[in-house]
């Protein structure tokens, strides 16, 4: 069990539906992490940016994506993990994977799809919330729309780390910033977004914005050019996580539920 936690958020523009282009970008960006990491973020569907054109890029679970990610997290020894767009027999998902240096991996399928681009229309809506315990670090993944939703994200597992990648456009980008605070503070934990810059395929603007907040819902980078493409670093500690929740005993009083499907 690591009592800290280093993590590098890579904000950066993705070539429009251009797979290839795009690993070849975090190729380099990976391979220019110079100190060692314990987890690498990359955002919402980083080899495509946010496209309904699934029929022509979707991948499959065994298709260069993930032999990619495989390569990667071996090779730097750290995880990995970012969404795309995967087909399974006739259905497109959304889906986050969570690529462990040993190869294995853990995914998750964005459960609250972007009615607004119908998303709906074209990928079918994970019905599996997913924790990963990696070093001794309980983290719930999740992706962009998921954020304006706090009951999927509501802290009933005790989790450490809530983490969102995202494509979220810059003019909705005050409504990020306040969600991903709001999730730190209301589940005492860790939440950490990653954003993608730019311009996609359909001129939407995307102006990143990532960050870190830690369970008082303070920002943990401090100042940071937030809107330009770079890899932020940060180290996660559990002695804060262990510390609060003691002096501030919230979760205790959070209400008992379960999701239905």
């Amino acid at each position: 069990m690591k009592e800290t936690l280093v993590v590098a958020l890579i904000q950066s523009h993705l070539a429009w539906e251009n797979p290839v282009h795009n690993r070849a970008n975090f190729t380099q960006k990976i391979n220019s992490i110079s100190s060692k990491v314990d987890l690498i973020i990359l955002p919402e569907m980083f080899t495509t940016g946010f496209t309904m054109n699934a029929v022509e890029v979707a991948e499959t679970m065994e298709g260069n994506t993930l032999q990619w990610l495989t390569k990667m997290a071996k090779k730097v020894d750290c995880a990995i993990t970012g969404s795309l767009i995967i087909k399974e027999e006739e259905n497109y998902y959304n889906r986050l994977i969570f690529m462990f240096p040993n190869g294995s991996y853990e995914m998750y399928d964005k459960h609250q799809l972007f009615t607004l681009a119908k998303e709906e229309e074209v990928y079918s809506a994970g019905q599996k919330e997913l924790i990963v315990d990696y070093k001794g670090w309980k983290i719930k993944p999740l992706i962009c729309y998921d954020l304006r939703f706090p009951v999927w994200a509501r802290n009933t597992a005790d989790y450490d780390v809530l983490l969102y990648v995202a494509s979220w456009p810059k003019v909705r980008i005050s409504a990020w910033d306040t969600l991903l605070k709001a999730r730190a503070i209301e589940n005492m934990c860790y939440c950490i977004g990653v954003n993608r810059i730019g311009l996609d395929g359909k001129g939407f603007e995307y102006n990143g914005h990532s960050d870190v907040y830690d369970v008082l819902g303070n920002s943990v980078l401090g100042e940071i050019p937030i809107e330009k493409e770079l890899i932020l670093y940060t180290t996660l500690e559990r002695s804060h996580i262990k510390k609060m929740r003691e002096k501030f005993s919230f979760l205790k009083d959070r209400d008992d539920f379960q999701l239905l499907f």
